[in-house]
């Protein structure tokens, strides 16, 4: 009886505990927060208050991906989020503009990457104590070095500047 019992309750704990969490249902909401923008030789970081709105739309598997810098009246960038497969592994981002990026859920964070007027931007969203964490990683596009002998022991390795890191801690609001 003791035993069925400690494995009826490590199960419901494994249950509970060891889920996915459901993206975007989780992440419903309107977050704000403050993103700090470190820039390669600069010593002082800018400050920009920030917010990310994320509500379901009439249509299935479609949700608003509203990004605001400052305010709403200063960029307003009105997305909508958008499933592509069925295990909500890959999404996109549609800018409405002609422009989508693609977004994967891997480990438990929203990432993306691409490129755009020669910067790589690399993005990472993820839920952190019920906060959203969000980072930006802009890399130049053309190496800065290319080391290696492009043998197999010693392959090509090319290396690529970092112009910019920006970290934003948003709270969803009420």
């Amino acid at each position: 009886m003791k035993v069925s019992f400690l494995f009826l309750l490590v199960g419901f704990w494994f249950t509970v505990n060891c889920q996915t969490p459901s993206f975007p249902e989780n992440w419903i909401g309107n977050w704000k927060g403050e993103l700090t923008w470190y820039k390669t030789g600069k010593n002082e970081p800018q400050q920009v208050s920030m917010e990310l709105r994320i509500q379901p739309t009439d249509i299935s598997g479609k949700f608003t991906w509203q990004i605001i810098y400052g305010s709403a009246t200063i960029d307003n960038r009105p997305y909508i989020l958008v499933a592509q497969d069925t295990t909500k592994t890959h999404w996109v981002i549609d800018e409405l503009n002609g422009i989508v990026l693609d977004q994967y859920w891997v480990g438990n964070k929203f990432c993306g990457a691409f490129t755009v007027m020669g910067n790589t931007i690399v993005n990472n969203y993820w839920m952190e104590n019920d906060k959203l964490m969000i980072e930006f990683y802009s890399i130049g596009t053309t190496p800065v070095a290319t080391t290696g002998k492009g043998t197999q022991e010693s392959p090509s390795v090319e290396s690529y500047s970092i112009r910019s890191y920006q970290k934003a801690v948003l709270d969803r609001g009420k």
